[in-house]
């Protein structure tokens, strides 16, 4: 008679039950992981992106233009103004996209000059789809340079692969250590100079510091170390910062004429798309901010733009900005033209082309 060997039927239970409990744990882990990897991957970046994050010390004015969040100036522009200080990180890219995004050091500077339309020329570019340009002037390479380059690059704002990246800060130009500072973060980097009729230029400067400090002399004043022998004084800030052949001589002993762009403040105002075109041909960008986006506002005197991103309402520059000049003695005018003739031509032979200046 042939006998039958049976297993313990209660050993038996207790392998298929473990057996489950395995099956159980894996698949638990496996759907942990996988939550972790789509809700985590995010989540430091929309931490570093809050607004709230801001010091709440920080009682300057803040608004949002063109999904970023900047930090105004006095004039109620976008910038850190005399001796103020920046975050790092205050500008915010709200677009969805910034967990691919990082922080780089910049590919262009607007460089140049104070009062010849930097201003403008930075609100028009941010146009752009493809521009990611800081609101605010972080003063780098003339009055922050001991900072380093990582808190140079904390500035920036968050750009994807094939944005450029930029700044201005206009006091860049005239400064005699900032070429060289420029080269060595990079010798590829392009240059933008709003350049604007010097004498016209002078007169917008002055009239900026009287409404500041009212009670300096009469332009008159300053703009001579000798007024009976009609000697200018071209150290004089206004007039200094005029002599544009001089500041770009210093440019070019870094950097090749190719990567210099030269803007015509004039054209600017006459033509800003015709400018923008040419600019965004620099960039190596497609023309996207055309005609289409401008109208010219005759009270104010120059371009402003047709309803922005998000807004329902024209946007024009600041109050300050096409404000009344002061008035100057036509004969002081006169005499400043004579001064700046060599000088303009001189530039117009560097720069290969003649900006018509009187």
């Amino acid at each position: 008679m042939a006998t039958f060997h049976h297993s313990n039927p209660t050993d038996r239970d207790i392998r298929r039950v473990l057996q489950k409990l395995i099956i159980i744990l894996s698949l638990g882990i496996i759907c942990v992981s996988l939550f972790y990897f789509f809700t985590g991957c995010c989540e430091s970046d929309l931490t570093e992106n809050s607004v709230s994050d801001r010091p709440a010390s920080d009682d300057r004015n803040l608004t949002f233009y063109n999904n970023v969040v900047t930090v105004q100036d006095e004039d109620g522009y976008p910038g850190t103004g005399e001796g103020s200080t920046l975050t790092p990180g205050l500008e915010t890219d709200n677009t969805g996209k910034d967990w691919k995004a990082t922080r780089r050091l910049p590919q262009a500077l607007i460089i140049g000059v104070k009062k010849g339309g930097t201003r403008a020329l930075l609100e028009f570019l941010r146009l752009h789809p493809d521009i990611r340009a800081l609101g605010s002037e972080p003063h780098f390479f003339d009055r922050h340079y001991a900072r380093g380059l990582h808190w140079y690059r904390s500035m920036m704002p968050k750009a994807l692969d094939g944005q450029v990246v930029m700044e201005k800060t206009p006091r860049y130009f005239v400064t005699v250590e900032t070429p060289g500072r420029v080269h060595s973060m990079s010798r590829d980097v392009k240059l933008i100079v709003v350049v604007r009729d010097p004498v016209t230029r002078a007169i917008s400067d002055y009239t900026q510091i009287i409404s500041k400090t009212p009670h300096i002399p009469a332009f008159e004043t300053l703009a001579f170390k000798n007024r009976t022998n009609g000697e200018i004084d071209s150290l004089w800030s206004p007039l200094w910062i005029g002599l544009y052949a001089q500041h770009l001589e210093r440019w070019l002993a870094w950097f090749p004429r190719a990567q210099i762009h030269l803007v015509s403040g004039e054209g600017l105002i006459s033509d800003p798309a015709g400018e923008l075109g040419k600019v965004q041909d620099f960039l190596g960008l497609q023309r996207i901010v055309t005609d289409k986006h401008f109208y010219f506002n005759k009270t104010k005197g120059f371009p402003c733009l047709k309803k922005p991103e998000g807004s329902s309402k024209p946007h024009c520059l600041g109050k300050t900005k096409g404000r009344t000049h002061a008035p100057i003695d036509p004969e002081v005018i006169r005499r400043l033209r004579e001064f700046y003739r060599p000088h303009n031509q001189r530039f117009y032979q560097m720069a290969g082309q003649d900006f018509g200046w009187q």
